[in-house]
């Protein structure tokens, strides 16, 4: 009997072991299909997946370019070049700013843009001293800064990019508007977009300068006159004009919407050949007005490279690198750098005539 109760004793020993052995080999298998080799490279696969996803997707990084206001069609034309340029480099680029030309609207958009993190941002100031403080923040937070199309404080920025050389652009426009006239005396009035924009203050005082130093007996029968870069609000003041001084002989308007406001304006009256207008303006817009001879000279650049331009040497600062002058930049050309070293000049202004304008798609 004790010889039997041995033997089953054994048995369930035997078994009780050989059970235990399983439950291990299979307790094993498991984490070796959830944590072993072949598991740990899935895990480890879908988490870069993750982590790539969401570096790509957060916003972070890039250019931003930050124009006056969207929606009129010279940023329009920049924000073609900018996008262009960020395919081709391989950037991010994020072009946004104000419905409107408003300096507290174009803060919170920088304000945004610094939130997003970018790596630089460049901006054309509706007025330079609002952006001054939340410039000085990117700064801080260890954004690039630039200025394009209009400078902001010199001290802020870390390239500023400019069309033209704003006294050759100037003086150009007011030699082109008195040719216009065919006459080196007579009565101009000077629009403009907003009284605070840096670069077309530049550009009006040496136009000033231009009629001064050449041109003594032209009067400018009024101070500026403000369109708030409206088409509209410079038509209007246009007919203001007209029926103020009966004997204006040409308009200088400065920033894209004026000139056109002054040329339908003229048409309007029938005054094409008494009253000469000569501006900034695209050639896609002034075509009809070049036509018909209410808009004589169109004087600017192309503003499809200046944004291009923009984003390509935003990158490069992102990169810890500065542009030289006579640089050659792939689909804008050579640039100019100046002596100190961060203010760059795309080239020199361009004229839309009645017989180049359709020449161009900007």
């Amino acid at each position: 009997m004790k010889k039997l109760w041995l033997s089953l004793t054994v048995v369930i020993v035997g078994l009780i072991l050989l059970t235990g052995c399983v439950s291990e080999q299979s307790a094993g298998s498991g984490d070796s299909g959830e944590g072993g080799g072949t598991g740990n490279e899935e895990t480890s696969g879908n988490s870069e997946e993750g982590n790539s996803g969401e570096s790509g997707s957060d916003g972070g990084g890039g250019v931003a370019v930050v124009p006056k206001l969207v929606g009129i069609p010279y940023f329009n034309a920049s924000e073609t070049g900018a996008e262009q340029a960020g395919e081709d480099l391989g950037v991010n680029v994020e072009y946004t700013g104000p419905t409107e030309a408003d300096a507290a609207a174009q803060v919170k958009v920088i304000e945004d843009l610094i939130s997003q993190g970018m790596d630089t941002i460049a901006v054309a100031p509706n007025d330079p001293a609002s952006v001054e403080p939340v410039l000085k923040k990117a700064k801080e937070e260890g954004i690039n800064v630039m200025d394009w199309d209009t400078p902001a404080d010199k001290e802020l920025v870390d390239l500023s990019i400019k069309q033209v050389d704003d006294e050759e652009f100037g003086r150009h426009m007011a030699e082109k508007l008195v040719e216009a006239m065919g006459t080196e005396e007579g009565k101009i009035a000077i629009l403009t977009g907003g009284l605070s924009a840096a670069n077309l203050n530049l550009w009006i005082d040496a136009a000033k300068s231009e009629l001064e130093e050449n041109y003594p007996d032209i009067e400018i029968v009024s101070d500026k006159i403000p369109t708030e870069e409206k088409q509209q609000v410079a038509y209007q003041k246009t007919l203001d004009l007209l029926k103020s001084y009966p004997e204006l002989d040409g308009v200088l308007a400065v920033s894209t919407p004026a000139p056109l406001g002054a040329a339908q304006a003229v048409q309007e009256e029938g005054l094409q050949d008494e009253v000469s207008v000569v501006g900034s303006a695209l050639p896609t817009d002034s075509e009809p007005f070049l036509e018909d001879g209410s808009l004589d000279t169109a004087v600017l650049w192309n503003p499809e490279k200046l944004g291009y331009l923009t984003v390509a040497l935003g990158k490069m600062l992102a990169e810890g690198e500065m542009p030289e002058d006579g640089q050659e930049i792939e689909n804008v050309g050579e640039i100019t750098v100046k002596d100190d070293g961060k203010t760059v000049i795309m080239g020199p202004p361009q004229d839309y005539t009645k017989e180049n304008a359709s020449e161009f798609d900007f």
